[in-house]
């Protein structure tokens, strides 16, 4: 169950060190997330704080598996961040601590109900990535998925909260955490049909094997072409349209955040609905190299998300659903 909350649970201002750590982890979210980054600039103070910890955490165990250690060692770090993200829950890391990650992380986490075993849960994602895991089926990736990206999904919405607190939004906030979960799957999937070249250079394959094998492209990507003989844009077709239905529940959580964190999912899910649009346009674009945006493009996002226009069609959707 997600928290009804609106403020963060401990309000006392931050120390000097605490500052510092959170001025660390805002770097590295700026630096290297930055679709992620147009989001989170939308919130207050408080809650970009605790979302650049978040991040910051989450690209340290992301970059241990996309790292060049041999898998032996990958697991062995992947523990030790694992044992750190236990001494955090078992609030164990002092403010002078040298790790300004988990500084960062274990204030967040005494400021707002941050369920951090969704962490533990990106571990296992990444744990799956170490081990070469690959997907026969849609259900087998969403399961991958729900844990590199609904976790993060779920951990969020800890800082974000929830704006109903009774009436006839009551019940469909007890679902907020399971919008959340799906609206990281929606933009996993992005990233997904996004990566699909860089991944296959670095030997990975997502896409589901049952999708791969009804399109003729089993062989895998290894070029700016598809496979020869193969229908590579009805392939990706088929996962837009899967991402856009994850879209359309994920959206559903809109209404049940405050303003400004609804701006700010508002925000990273527009910019991901926007890849999605271009890569749907052009297919086999995924192949020559990473499609994005342009900077104007995310700003206008941005804009349209702190609008709350967003929300409010979601709202109104809702509604006409419920009549």
């Amino acid at each position: 169950m997600s928290p009804n909350v609106e403020g963060p649970t401990h309000a006392s201002a931050p120390s000097a060190p605490v500052l510092a750590a959170y001025s660390y982890c805002e770097a590295v979210t700026g630096t290297q997330a930055r679709n992620f980054a147009y989001g989170i600039r939308l919130l207050p103070t408080d809650k970009r704080h605790a979302m650049s910890a978040l991040y910051a955490f989450s690209r340290r165990v992301d970059d241990i598996g996309d790292g060049t250690l041999p898998p032996e060692a990958k697991l062995v770090r992947l523990e030790e961040t694992r044992a750190l993200l236990g001494r955090i829950r078992a609030e164990e890391v002092d403010e002078d601590d040298t790790d300004p990650v988990a500084v960062a992380l274990a204030h967040a986490a005494r400021r707002f109900p941050i369920p951090l075993g969704g962490l533990d849960e990106l571990i296992d994602g990444v744990l799956m990535d170490v081990r070469g895991e690959e997907y026969e089926t849609w259900d087998d990736l969403k399961a991958y998925c729900r844990c590199v990206a609904g976790a993060i999904g779920r951990l969020s919405l800890g800082v974000f909260g929830t704006v109903h607190t009774g009436g006839p939004g009551a019940s469909e906030a007890a679902r907020a955490d399971e919008y959340a979960d799906t609206l990281g799957l929606a933009l996993q999937l992005t990233n997904i049909l996004r990566d699909v070249r860089e991944d296959a250079a670095n030997g990975r394959t997502y896409l589901p094997a049952e999708d791969l094998a009804k399109f003729g492209c089993s062989e895998g990507f290894h070029g700016d072409r598809a496979p020869a003989g193969s229908d590579f844009a009805g392939l990706v077709h088929h996962e837009v349209r899967r991402a856009r239905a994850l879209f359309v529940e994920g959206y559903r959580l809109l209404p049940m955040l405050d303003r400004r964190s609804g701006a700010c999912v508002a925000a990273m899910a527009g910019i991901y609905r926007r890849l999605l649009d271009r890569i749907e346009r052009e297919p086999e674009a995924v192949l020559r190299g990473r499609v994005s945006l342009p900077t104007h493009e995310k700003a206008y996002v941005a804009v349209r998300g702190l609008s709350g226009l967003d929300a409010r069609t979601v709202s109104r959707q809702s509604t006409r659903r419920r009549v």
